[in-house]
């Protein structure tokens, strides 16, 4: 399948190896961290996409390593590129729910305040710092919100302390609603 593609230059045949070992490793590093989410059909679509890649990839370096070794290194390469790729694209796509604890000595009911009036959940509790008292702000977030959120907390207390963490599952959640769409979305909503 994958090897009529490999008749031509060693270089055209390297790069192609490349590209072809980014995309299934990228696939399974995304593969990787959707299984951790709990995404299982998700995962499983990407796990047969990602065999069938690296099937006709291994198949034809293999068949082709003793005529021309350099091939290995470009599936070498290839495979490290893909990790950093997959991570990158997966930070981008931002898929799954954070929990954001911000804590503050002064200011916590107005960082509260702000993102309420964007329409983002906050629920505070009182606390006892190292110094005294603290207000801890805890609110759970889809990723993609997790910038804006952050900039909005450090306009108001650029000394809070913030914590994040994943949550694999909540029970609801409320999206901001003062949010611009963004992306595909804001294309669809012009419509």
């Amino acid at each position: 399948m994958f090897e009529q593609f490999l008749n031509g230059p060693i270089i055209a045949q390297g790069v192609l190896i490349f590209f072809a070992r980014v995309c299934d490793v990228s696939i399974g590093t995304m593969r990787t961290i959707f299984t951790i989410q709990g995404r299982s059909l998700l995962s499983f679509c990407l796990g047969i996409i990602e065999l069938l890649i690296w099937i006709a990839v291994v198949s034809a370096v293999v068949n082709s390593i003793q005529e021309h070794p350099v091939l290995a290194i470009f599936y070498a390469f290839g495979y490290a590129t893909g990790n950093v790729a997959g991570i990158w694209l997966e930070r981008k796509l931002a898929f799954g729910m954070m929990i954001l604890r911000v804590i503050t000595r002064r200011d916590g009911m107005k960082i509260a305040a702000n993102l309420r009036e964007k329409g983002q959940p906050v629920t505070i509790f009182q606390g006892e710092g190292l110094r005294g008292p603290v207000l801890e702000l805890y609110i759970a977030c889809r990723r993609r919100d997790l910038k804006w959120i952050l900039k909005v907390v450090e306009a108001v207390d650029p000394r809070a302390f913030y914590i994040t963490e994943m949550a694999r599952d909540v029970s609801k959640i409320m999206r901001p609603f003062a949010m611009a769409p963004t992306g595909w979305r804001a294309v669809l909503k012009r419509k």
